[in-house]
């Protein structure tokens, strides 16, 4: 029987960039139930049957749905509190946020904020700061006393791996010069200066506050609007790479993907250090028993390393090129090996946070430990950041069949820090080395890590095909590729690290009808012009999304 011309839709575009080498490009792609049916001209879906002809795309551009390999449900959590970011950053409901470049200006819009605050216990809750930004100044409680001494203040950093607090808040959380926890910085009389480096430090914080950062990424509303954000940057599917999988995240998670007007496709990745004391890989597969078309639970991350601009990554010899100490284990060496084991054991792919280079050689040690112990192919155990890697530790991932998910945006907002500050011109010029993974033949991809930066692929694409910090400097030209092989990484090469490259990231026979709708033709674009492509929308398994801003 011919199915009725309803049930099949032809979408008509300027040109159809597919991503699929076997057939790279097309002007017409036919979708049923959700999926693609064909690719081609018209005569050649003409075979299909009857179908119903859209042309509101016939002078743009298609290409697959963008894929956010390495994103937080953080993001849309965030806009609950106050930014105090130094870039401008524009929030799920259009508001422009100016950046905040100084510490009176900081001060300033936490004060107007604490103002408006009718509770006078009510901790006030900030994000985005980083003083990489400021030079040498570190901030310390004499600049957030000046907003309050009596309300707990909480500055959450761009990297998430530190944090500022008041004296107030500081009394709260019952730490002290008698703290001896790693990570608490302290001053020249050992004094909390009330910079807390990574997750240690900053507990006993979220133990008096709650974690309500993350709690707010994972409500409902946090949820919507991450789904809001990446629909605007052309994205189709994105992951949430650190989820507790708590009964109520689940729970959250399955609601809204289930709603026909989401317009995203998730990938939550489990947390073991943020889950549950009984978590573990039955955790997961009990997860797993929700999974649908637009939620995908499967995945494991784990933070083994801090922050480059933190100075918390661990790096290898020579350190750091300012003289700052070496950083912080997040996870020990010894129990990341034995995380590595249990969830590779299991038969998980497992995403590792390694933003220095000590840390990549770790875990390039373990997994190489762990694979000797359980030969496991196509296990695609990925990287993420990986920022320091040189090429010996490339040839190692090629080897051991790994993956790697560069943190390409750094390039831009903090290329110039890295060249003078923080690893110097030798290790910048190498940073998030695209081109060598290219080379070596390590799937890779490119990411945001939103919040940390704004989920926007086409503008991964851009750093890493210009390699361009703000201030305009060039870091490592060699390591530069093509547009082609930029979008490649942000659609089909996510979509592997992902496992979802049988169902996502070109548009071919039978995979999800996952469209990006863009104004112009990124393939013909000059490169310098690639971040600047408009999207007008994105296509969902056959369902349009306009975005927002235009709808209205």
């Amino acid at each position: 029987m011919t199915p009725p011309a309803d049930t099949t839709v032809v979408f008509q575009a300027r040109r159809i960039i597919t991503m699929n080498p076997m057939q790279p490009e097309a002007t017409h792609v036919a979708v049923r139930d959700g999926r693609v049916l064909g690719v081609g001209s018209a005569d050649e879906l003409a075979g299909w049957g009857p179908a119903r002809l859209d042309t509101r795309f016939a002078d743009k551009v298609l290409i697959p749905g963008l894929v956010e390999g390495h994103a937080h449900l953080l993001d849309g959590g965030m806009w609950n509190f106050i930014y105090t970011g130094f870039h401008d950053r524009r929030g799920p409901d259009g508001r422009l946020w100016p950046g905040v470049q100084s510490f009176e200006a900081l001060i300033a819009r936490l004060r107007e904020a604490e103002a408006q605050l009718p509770d006078p216990d009510q901790p006030l809750l900030a994000w985005g700061f980083d003083p990489i930004h400021f030079g040498t100044a570190r901030m310390t409680v004499q600049e957030l006393d000046q907003v309050s001494t009596t309300r707990p203040v909480v500055v959450l950093h761009a990297s998430v791996h530190l944090l500022n607090v008041n004296s107030a808040m500081l009394r709260r959380a019952g730490i002290s010069a008698d703290t001896e926890t790693e990570g608490v910085a302290k001053d020249g009389e050992g004094q909390p200066t009330g910079e807390l480096q990574e997750m240690a430090a900053m507990f006993p914080v979220f133990a008096a506050i709650g974690n309500v950062y993350f709690e707010a990424g994972q409500s409902e509303d946090g949820i919507r609007n991450f789904g809001r954000l990446a629909q605007l940057a052309g994205v189709t599917t994105a992951s949430d790479l650190s989820n507790s999988l708590t009964d109520e995240a689940v729970a959250n998670l399955v609601k809204v993907t289930s709603d026909p007007q989401y317009p995203l496709r998730l990938v939550p990745a489990y947390n073991p250090i943020r889950g549950p004391a009984q978590g573990g890989p039955e955790h997961v597969r009990r997860a797993m028993a929700h999974n649908s078309d637009k939620l995908h639970f499967g995945l494991i991350k784990m933070v083994v390393d801090g922050s480059i601009q933190g100075f918390t990554a661990r790096l290898r010899w020579p350190l750091y090129y300012n003289g700052q100490p070496n950083g912080i284990w997040v996870i020990p060496p010894q129990k990341t090996l034995e995380l590595i084991d249990t969830y590779h054991a299991a038969g998980f792919t497992i995403h590792i946070h390694t933003n220095g280079d000590e840390a990549t050689e770790m875990v390039l040690d373990a997994v190489e430990t762990v694979l000797r112990k359980h030969p496991r192919w196509d296990h695609r155990h990925t990287l993420q950041h990986c920022q320091l890697a040189d090429a010996t530790q490339f040839k190692r991932m090629a080897a051991l069949g790994m993956a790697v998910n560069l943190f390409a945006n750094h390039l831009y907002y903090w290329g110039d820090a890295h060249y003078r500050l923080t690893v110097g011109p030798d290790r910048a010029n190498r940073m998030n080395a695209a081109g060598t993974a290219l080379r070596l033949g390590v799937p890779f991809s490119l990411h945001s890590d939103a919040p940390i930066t704004p989920i926007a692929p086409l503008f991964t694409a851009w750093c890493a095909v210009n390699r361009q910090t703000a201030s305009g400097r060039t870091l490592g030209a060699s390591e530069r590729i093509g547009v082609y092989d930029a979008l490649h990484a942000v659609t089909l090469g996510a979509a592997h690290t992902l496992r979802l490259d049988h169902c996502i990231g070109s548009i071919e026979v039978g995979k999800y009808a996952d469209f990006a709708v863009l104004e112009q033709d990124p393939l013909e674009v000059a490169p310098q012009d690639l971040r600047n492509v408009p999207v007008w929308g994105t296509v969902l398994g056959g369902q349009v999304f306009e975005a927002p801003a235009r709808a209205c």
